[in-house]
C-alpha cells in the first residue's frame, strides 16, 4: 500500500512539473534576426583595377578612394581634345587685317565722292563723275559689309565648335574622375568581389560595405501584439549565441510595416498559430558583438526576462 502512494505521489509531483512549466512566461514576444545596412560599391568605368584599397573587414570612411580604374585612354582623349580646340582657335579670322584693305578703298572712293561733289557744286566736273564715284563707294560698302558678315558667321561657327569640345573634355574630366571609386558611406566591407589587376566593366560590383556600428534587429510580431507596438518605444534585444547563451542590448522601435506576411518559416511567433504577421524594426548599437544574420529574441517589457 505505501508502494502505491509513492507512486501516486510521483506522478502528481511530476504532472505539477509539467503543468508549471507549460505555464512559465515566455522570455520573448518576438524573434528574428540581425541586419545592417548594406551598400555595394560598383565600378563606374570599364578597365583594368590598377589599385584596390580594402579587403574584407577594412573599415573606411565615407569619401575615401578605394580602387582607381585605369585612365590612361580617358586622359589620350582630353589631350586630343585640347588639340583640337587649339585647330579651331588658329583658324579664327582677324576680321580687322582681312576686311582693312576693303575700308582702305572704302574711305579712298568715300574721298572721291566729296572732292567730284564739291566740283560739280563749282559746275567744274560733270554730273556724271559724281555719279560714278557715289556708286563705286556704294559698291565697297557692300563688299565691306559682305567680308564682314562671312568672317562673323565663321568666328561664331569656329566658337561653337570649341564650345562643343570644351563640353567633351568636361565629359572625359568626368569619367576621369569616376575611375577613382570613392565610398559614399563609411563602414566596414563584408564582401569583395574582385582583384588589383582585374579588368573590371562599368556597373560591375567590386565590394560590399556595411555599417555593423548601427545594427537593426528585423522581428515579426502579431496583429495582437501589433496594438501595443509603436515607433520610438525602448524595448530590450538578445542577441542569440546557441546553448543558452545570450546578450542584452537596449533597443528603439523604428519602423513598423504597414503591411502583414506570412510568418516566415525560421521566426516564432508568441502565437503560434497566427499566420500573417508584421515586420518590425529596432535600432540596436553594436558593441562588435552582434553579427549579421544572428537570431535574436526581443522583449517588449524592459526588465522580466531572464537570462
Amino acid at each position: 500500500m505505501e508502494c502505491k502512494n509513492l507512486w501516486f505521489y510521483l506522478f502528481v509531483g511530476f504532472a505539477f512539473i509539467l503543468t508549471a512549466c507549460s505555464k512559465k512566461e515566455k522570455e520573448y514576444d518576438a524573434t528574428g534576426t540581425f541586419e545592417a545596412v548594406q551598400t555595394v560599391v560598383s565600378a563606374e568605368q570599364s578597365g583594368t583595377l590598377l589599385r584596390l584599397h580594402v579587403d574584407e573587414g577594412t573599415t573606411i570612411a565615407a569619401g575615401q578612394e578605394a580602387a582607381l580604374v585605369d585612365t590612361t585612354q580617358i586622359w589620350l582623349k582630353i589631350c586630343q581634345a585640347g588639340a583640337t580646340k587649339e585647330v579651331y582657335r588658329s583658324q579664327k579670322p582677324d576680321m580687322e587685317k582681312q576686311i582693312a584693305a576693303t575700308r582702305q578703298q572704302l574711305a579712298k572712293a568715300q574721298t572721291e565722292q566729296r572732292r567730284y561733289r564739291e566740283l560739280v557744286a563749282d559746275g567744274a566736273a560733270p554730273r556724271k563723275m559724281l555719279d560714278d564715284a557715289s556708286s563705286q563707294v556704294q559698291v565697297l560698302q557692300r563688299q565691306l559689309d559682305a567680308q564682314i558678315s562671312s568672317l562673323n558667321i565663321s568666328s561664331r561657327s569656329l566658337d561653337k565648335q570649341m564650345a562643343a569640345t570644351d563640353v567633351q573634355v568636361s565629359q572625359l574630366r568626368d569619367q576621369l574622375r569616376k575611375c577613382r571609386v570613392v565610398v559614399p558611406v563609411g563602414g566596414t566591407v563584408v564582401e569583395k568581389y574582385v582583384e588589383q589587376g582585374e579588368f573590371v566593366t562599368a556597373g560591375k560590383p567590386l565590394f560590399k560595405i556595411a555599417n555593423l556600428d548601427n545594427m537593426t534587429f528585423r522581428a515579426y510580431v502579431t496583429s495582437q501584439q501589433l496594438q501595443h507596438v509603436r515607433v520610438g518605444q525602448r524595448v530590450t534585444v538578445f542577441a542569440d549565441y546557441g546553448n543558452g547563451q545570450r546578450k542584452r542590448y537596449d533597443g528603439t522601435v523604428s519602423w513598423i510595416s504597414s503591411q502583414s506576411e506570412f510568418t516566415p518559416k525560421t521566426i516564432l511567433t508568441d502565437d503560434e498559430r497566427a499566420d500573417l504577421v508584421y515586420a518590425v524594426k529596432v535600432a540596436v548599437k553594436n558593441d562588435g558583438f552582434i553579427k549579421i544574420g544572428m537570431y535574436g529574441e526581443l522583449r517588449f517589457a524592459n526588465g522580466n526576462s531572464q537570462l
